[in-house]
């Protein structure tokens, strides 16, 4: 395998904020967290996690990059809303009725997932109607795994914000 020079952008500024509430499986968290490290993007946990994200946890888990991850801890949304009054909410669910295509993502907004077993609470969705949004899919599932979600919002918004563009190897 190679190990040379990879295809690189400039960051995005201000940077997108991924906002994960109540996350509650490690795996996804950790992929999350990887691809927040990629992107430059600070990750925020907000609410009960269902898992400890302590040096211990995070070193056997061996999240090599998570030193490098800006990462906030809010016990509530309020919380984190209050910390960074400026972050515009954009919320992603499997029971919009619109498409994260159609979601005017700009820097410096706040991309917003609820926990893998039940998603956003409905009356968080019901304070946001028009910022909700959802990833279409055709085939029999009910959503798409965390980590995936986040990932195919994340770098759609960042390619419509011409993050990605001027990609050069380093």
């Amino acid at each position: 395998m190679s190990t040379g020079p990879r295809l690189r952008v400039a960051p995005l500024r201000p940077p997108l904020h991924v906002v994960l509430v109540e996350p509650e499986i490690p795996p996804n968290t950790g992929a999350i967290a990887r691809t927040c490290v990629a992107t430059c993007s600070p990750l925020h946990l907000v609410g009960r996690l269902g898992f400890r994200i302590d040096e211990h946890a995070v070193r056997r888990a061996g999240l090599d990059y998570w030193k490098y991850l800006e990462l906030h801890v809010h016990d509530s949304l309020e919380q984190m809303r209050e910390r960074h009054p400026d972050v515009r909410l954009h919320l992603y669910s499997a029971r919009a009725s619109r498409s994260y295509l159609e979601a005017d993502v700009r820097p410096g907004d706040g991309l917003v997932f609820g926990k893998e077993s039940t998603g956003l609470p409905d009356e968080l969705l019901d304070r946001y109607p028009d910022r909700v949004w959802g990833i279409p899919t055709s085939g029999p599932v009910r959503s798409l795994n965390l980590s995936n979600a986040v990932a195919v919002v994340l770098f759609e918004a960042l390619r419509r914000n011409g993050a990605l563009e001027g990609a050069v190897r380093r």
